[in-house]
């Protein structure tokens, strides 16, 4: 987790980070497409998790990113994408990533 503590959480640039839960429709070029509109606009993209929920017919994306001023742009357009279903907004201070790291431990 780039040594981001759960008291510090804030990237490289010295952003605070926010984290967007997706759940999304599972199948190719989802992962794509999300990641392509943050690529396209030169929005870093701190963390990424991806996991499939339920039967596999969904997928949940976790994105770690940093909060700036063009945040709530690009969660309007995530929004848009066909496949996000739902989209929820998380404080830098969601265990998602802890859970992770504390694994690789």
């Amino acid at each position: 987790m780039n040594s981001i503590t759960r008291k510090n959480r804030e990237s490289g640039s010295g952003l605070p980070l926010t984290v967007l839960e997706l759940d999304v429709n599972n199948h190719a070029g989802v992962m794509s497409h999300i990641v392509g509109l943050f690529s396209r606009r030169a929005y870093n993209v701190e963390g990424i998790m991806c996991m499939p929920v339920g039967n596999g017919q969904t997928s949940r994306i976790w994105l770690m990113v940093n909060e700036d001023t063009r945040l709530e742009q690009m969660i309007r357009q995530v929004e848009k994408l066909e496949d996000v279903l739902k989209l929820r907004h998380h404080d830098a201070g969601h265990e998602v990533f802890d859970r992770v790291a504390e694994f690789f431990r």
